[in-house]
């Protein structure tokens, strides 16, 4: 199983350039991909721009949106030149990690419907697809850059509905789960795998997690205060949330060993304290050094 790393970009007020300290330390640790999580109304970093600058600053570790919102950010053929160029940056080290999303102060900021949001990401992915595709959309022709891969980035879609599994069978390379151990994924992956031979694709989808660590002094101070005001919005599941990050080495090393054990492809953990230094305590109980 590869083990990925978020950049500390969602922690609300830090400074942007920390973001590049961690894209090259993280490489240098031997990451397997640098994530990012996506919101609109916080005090985060936006992930394209984010992403982009770390594909600057490395040239082998991945670049992953772990996950990335479609419906609020328009039609499809913007998102998919704006990603194709992140490629581009990173000569294809990007994946695109997508979904619906469900915070409806996202949508209402952009003047996006919620409730129409699933019609809206269908038709999404679908030019998407098409522009990567390389079809022509004027005079000049199809909408650059070309992709660096055929078909453009891969997309992983993240949800749990039937809808979500769909689209994955349908657009995507794979599923990611946005959050839940070992157990939540092992239930939700066999889904993927089932709507996945029930499509007809070929082979195995990729199938990603994501989990939550804070390591070293004030470890579950860190999680507490960055997840408990990141997930405000869900009410009293934030607590359930909090009590799941991974605030020892042990707990680290565990949910390594629970996630490979459950076929997953590749466990990105996401910081909740961003001192650069917790990149190489995340190596260190991840097993990478």
């Amino acid at each position: 199983m590869d083990i990925g790393i978020g950049l500390p970009s969602t922690i609300s007020g830090i400074p942007g350039r920390l973001v590049l300290d961690w894209a090259t330390a993280a490489e240098q640790a031997g990451f397997s991909t640098l994530g990012t999580l996506d919101r609109l109304v916080y005090g985060n970093l936006e992930t394209i721009p984010t992403l982009a600058a770390a594909a600057a600053v490395t040239e082998r570790i991945g670049l992953t949106t772990a996950v990335m919102i479609g419906p609020y950010r328009g039609n499809g053929a913007l998102l998919a030149k704006q990603l194709a160029t992140v490629d581009s940056i990173a000569d294809g080290r990007l994946t695109v990690g997508i979904a619906v999303g469900g915070r409806q102060d996202d949508f209402d900021a952009t003047a996006s419907s919620y409730a129409e949001r699933g019609k809206a990401f269908d038709a999404q992915l679908a030019e998407m697809r098409a522009v990567w595709a390389g079809e022509p959309r004027g005079f000049a022709g199809p909408i650059g850059p070309a992709p660096v891969r055929k078909g453009g980035p891969p997309l992983l879609i993240g949800g749990g509905s039937p809808a979500a599994f769909r689209r994955m069978s349908e657009f995507g390379a794979g599923w990611i789960l946005g959050a839940g151990g070992p157990e939540a994924f092992t239930g939700a992956s066999a889904t993927a795998r089932k709507s996945w031979r029930d499509a007809g694709r070929e082979g195995e989808p990729r199938l990603v997690a994501i989990g939550y660590v804070s390591l070293g002094e004030d470890a579950e101070g860190h999680a507490q205060r960055y997840l408990g005001d990141y997930y405000g919005f869900v009410g009293d599941y934030v607590d359930r949330v909090i009590g799941s990050a991974l605030t020892t080495e042990q707990k680290v090393a565990d949910a390594v060993a629970g996630f490979a054990a459950a076929g997953c492809d590749e466990l990105i953990l996401f910081p909740c304290n961003p001192d650069v230094g917790q990149v190489a305590l995340i190596a260190d109980a991840a097993g990478l050094r």
